[in-house]
């Protein structure tokens, strides 16, 4: 056993050698870090890093769509921010949305009297949520253990997230931020693709894990009209 542990222990403290480049989903199964992992724990990884590159392509078409929110964080370019957001050594913890993260961050996007930079807030949430989800972890090895229904929750968390953003509105009839557009002349439903690609790649994940595991997964009985989220 305390061999094991060793080899564990080498294991893991390489494994930020496979995450140098922070951009990239391919694996170099040369990395020792490979070795603590079997073929599902890859497929975990690949889902919430395909995940996160989504939620970097939704920040910075957040940004560009909202571009008063960016002002309100910094006065550089969307693609700077959203770098320094997912690359620097802040641990998800920013002043300027009151330190929130999960729904709490999630929720005050929608919050009349929030002033800080709604673009933040969501993305911060959505991360924060998703990895909480998965363990608080980004990178998994086989002594891992992972819970298929909170991760099933989160990706109906991601539901009400989506119809929220197209559906709540301020005291002045506006939305709280500006993404799909449905009219003639400007119809654009990316941010819709890229938020059914990160839903799609979470279910896929729980319902697997569910059948390794040999544990159901219980669907989720609220209509996401009530905007409630389910815990994860």
């Amino acid at each position: 056993m305390f061999r094991i542990l060793i080899i564990f222990l080498l294991l893991t403290g390489c494994a930020n050698n496979t995450l140098k480049n922070k951009d990239s989903t391919q694996y170099d199964r040369s990395s020792i870090s490979q070795f603590g992992k079997s073929d599902f724990d890859r497929m975990a990884d690949y889902e919430i890093r395909e995940n996160i590159e989504s939620l970097k392509i939704l920040m910075v078409k957040f940004y560009k769509k909202n571009p008063k929110e960016l002002r309100k964080t910094s006065s550089d370019n969307a693609e700077i921010v959203t770098d320094w957001v997912f690359n620097a050594n802040h641990d998800w913890k920013f002043k300027s949305i009151n330190f929130a993260q999960g729904t709490d961050a999630l929720n005050q996007v929608f919050d009349e009297s929030f002033e800080g930079d709604r673009v933040l807030s969501l993305i911060t949430g959505l991360y924060t949520m998703i990895k909480k989800a998965h363990g608080d972890k980004i990178e998994f090895f086989i002594f891992d253990s992972l819970n298929a229904q909170l991760i099933y929750n989160s990706a109906r968390n991601v539901e009400i997230i989506l119809w929220k953003l197209s559906t709540t509105r301020n005291v002045t009839g506006q939305l709280f931020l500006v993404s799909n557009e449905m009219d003639k002349k400007n119809e654009n439903l990316s941010f819709e693709r890229e938020f059914g690609k990160i839903i799609g790649r979470i279910d896929y994940f729980a319902y697997t894990l569910s059948e390794k595991s040999e544990r159901g997964i219980t669907r989720a009985i609220q209509g996401i009209a009530t905007g409630i989220f389910l815990p994860f």
